[in-house]
């Protein structure tokens, strides 16, 4: 079932990069010659949500997005993706590129 997602991007492993990282097996087979988006899981928070964040103590949720096309660090992004088997690590159908600013 696929599903809406929006994310800052912390971190992009491209598909010529990815024998430079310890990536899990069954990640890798299915970044085969895809991008691997690591992102904060609702876009960059504001301080106050970050201070509210740690008066609840509670913390960002980081997500792996597999992609077909890159994108770059600190982007905010918004993809349709589909959960995999893998825990925090979504496949993404569509990812659709910010507005102008």
């Amino acid at each position: 079932m696929a599903e809406r997602l929006r994310g800052e991007v912390l971190h992009v492993v491209a598909p010529s990069e990815q024998d430079e990282y310890d990536l899990d097996e069954a990640l890798q087979t299915l970044a085969e010659s895809r991008y691997v988006l690591v992102c904060w899981k609702g876009g960059s928070p504001s301080w106050f949500q970050r201070l509210k964040l740690v008066l609840a103590r509670s913390t960002l949720e980081p997500v792996t997005l597999v992609a077909d096309g890159p994108a770059e660090e600190g982007q905010i992004v918004t993809a349709t993706v589909e959960e995999t088997s893998l825990p925090g690590v979504y496949d993404v159908t569509e990812l659709e590129s910010p507005a102008p600013q």
